[in-house]
């Protein structure tokens, strides 16, 4: 999955209030890539860790997937 893909992936659960609350719930990886692929989404694992730019804001995630996601 190309970064633009994990941006609008991102973008949806900013505007679907359901889907943000799932995202948010999310306490691994896997849960993030199945809820993705729920929405139509093909997310690569490697593609979602430092050092790529995240796409994803601490508000949108769980603590967990703050500091895997969101920490170099």
């Amino acid at each position: 999955m190309s970064v633009k893909e994990i941006k609008a992936f991102s973008d949806q659960a900013r505007a679907d209030q359901a889907l943000a609350e799932k995202l948010k719930a999310c306490e691994k990886v896997r849960e993030v890539i199945a809820l993705g692929k729920e929405h139509g989404f093909s997310i690569i694992e490697d593609v979602l860790y430092p050092p790529n730019e995240p796409q994803f804001t601490e508000e949108q995630l769980s603590e967990k997937m703050v500091k895997a996601l969101l920490r170099a």
